[in-house]
């Protein structure tokens, strides 16, 4: 091989692995798992698993949001978490904002400060969510990477009721699809 082929191809290679580093990092199962099971253990909540099913059903959710990249919730029946970002916008990136909204948390309380979010981190760190899916896109607007990640069983759920009851479920996903709009008017 000529020097000036193996140049050629060792350029190719360099260029290929720069855009395999950039598409792959801090996008994988484990990524995904460490930067929630952080935030998890620093408040004494146990570790997620991650959940085969769970990201099947994020992935397909993120493919199908990727045409519009708007951050709608699927309303499935796993809990939910949406983010999306440009440039080299990762999913631990996206943990990582919904983390960020500890700051407005207050855990003895459990409430938000006015007129802040908290709903992304909480369900992070919902006790009784164990398991975990996530997925990343390119939208196809070829600029913003949108970012699902999935929990079950779903987090921010009251119960009202007693234990001799069923008790009814009240959702939160109104206040969440809110912090939605309010968080890709933040990063945008």
């Amino acid at each position: 091989m000529s020097l000036d082929k193996f140049a050629l191809l060792l350029l190719a290679f360099l260029i290929l692995a720069n855009f395999f580093h950039h598409s792959q990092g801090q996008n994988s199962e484990q990524d995904y798992l460490d930067a929630h099971n952080k935030a998890r253990a620093e408040v004494g909540v146990g570790p997620m698993t991650w959940d085969v099913t769970v990201a099947a059903y994020a992935l397909n959710y993120t493919n199908l949001r990727a045409r519009d990249c708007n951050l709608i919730h699927s309303n499935g029946r796993y809990g939910e978490n949406l983010a999306k970002g440009t440039g080299s916008f990762t999913g631990t990136d996206a943990v990582e904002l919904w983390i960020n909204e500890k700051i407005y948390y207050n855990n003895a309380s459990n409430t938000c400060a006015r007129d802040q979010v908290c709903g992304h981190y909480t369900q992070v760190v919902w006790r009784s969510s164990i398991r975990l899916g996530c997925a990343r896109v390119l939208c196809s607007n070829g600029l913003w990477w949108f970012v699902t990640c999935s929990y079950d069983p779903p987090g921010n759920i009251i119960v009202i009721g007693s234990s001799s009851t069923l008790g009814k479920r009240a959702s939160i996903w109104k206040i969440l699809v809110l912090s939605l709009t309010i968080l890709t008017i933040i990063i945008s």
